[in-house]
């Protein structure tokens, strides 16, 4: 059993037709969060039903903290960047997205393309569960650069979104698949793989989708072993493959950067965002400062932004 990995994400639904094709492995995946997948490993332990999980760059570190994790170095391991693995095995990313902006054409008529834009413009923003989803919590990340901040200094990405929800700008709906095709959604922030596919999946005339001009942060997620998985070789197998050729190969259908320098075809390059958008993005520059930022996260998103929800 797998948690954070479904079909529609990153294309894990062709890779679980592999597992299930090639070695008998089937999988069924529940939808949590990284923060949630943590929690519910540390609760259960040795009665736990979860196997592996998908978590944020961020959250797979504190998932070895938390001692919860099974170490496990993949064949090709020396092909994958140091900054992108535990040097024990504990965690290791599988690809990486970008922050963007995903904009219901049919809502918004004049575009914003940066964080300051959509300040000053009249639309309302959609992020999700800040502090408990990797995705929601990196846009606050991303917010913070554009405005001068850094994974130590959230404050200037907490004013922004305060704001927000102080002119009622800041919208509760999440920017899932679904409340965007229902047209819930006026400008929603996603990783690039996510609002590339669900833009193809909706409607690619219907909404415009790129990255946020004066700033976004590049990240990933990885694969954790549960330390007390009930089926430990099929969760290693899991990681090997989807560090494979074939399986890097499937998250790049589903429009995310595979984590090793593979080959790429250009029919699905010609799908991804040009890279000159992608000029002020960069990647989490203290991962030890983002985790500490990280744990007061939510007490600043309750005290700072969710106030003005009462």
């Amino acid at each position: 059993m797998t948690a954070t990995m479904p079909d529609d994400w990153a294309n894990w639904g062709q890779t679980w037709r592999d597992m299930k094709s090639l070695f008998g492995v089937t999988c069924r995946d529940t939808d949590m969060s990284s923060a949630e997948v943590i929690y519910k490993i540390k609760a259960e332990k040795k009665h736990s039903t979860l196997d592996m999980g998908d978590s944020g760059y961020e959250f797979a570190g504190l998932a070895k903290a938390q001692k919860v994790t099974l170490p496990h170095k993949t064949e090709n391991w020396e092909d994958i960047p140091e900054w992108a693995k535990d040097p024990e095995g504990h965690w290791v990313l599988s690809y990486t997205g970008t922050m963007a902006f995903i904009v219901n054409r049919e809502k918004v008529k004049k575009i914003p393309r940066s964080w300051s834009e959509l300040l000053k413009s009249p639309y309302k923003l959609s992020v999700g569960p800040v502090g408990i989803g990797s995705q929601p919590t990196n846009a606050v990340l991303s917010a913070a650069i554009a405005m001068g901040g850094s994974e130590r200094n959230l404050m200037p990405g907490i004013k922004l979104f305060a704001q927000l929800a102080k002119e009622k700008r800041l919208s509760m709906v999440s920017p899932t698949l679904s409340n965007i095709e229902r047209g819930e959604i006026e400008v929603a922030t996603l990783w690039d793989f996510n609002a590339l596919n669900y833009r193809s999946r909706i409607n690619a005339e219907r909404f415009a989708v790129f990255i946020p001009s004066d700033g976004a942060i590049t990240s990933g997620y990885s694969t954790i072993i549960n330390k007390w998985a009930r089926h430990p070789n099929a969760a290693r197998l899991a990681r090997e493959y989807i560090l494979s050729d074939s399986g890097q190969l499937n998250l790049a259908r589903g429009l995310a950067r595979p984590i090793r320098d593979i080959d790429i075809p250009e029919k699905i390059r010609s799908e991804l965002l040009p890279d000159e958008q992608y000029k002020n993005a960069r990647r989490i520059s203290n991962i030890k400062e983002w985790r500490r930022s990280i744990r007061e996260l939510s007490y600043m998103w309750q005290e700072h932004v969710l106030v003005h929800f009462n």
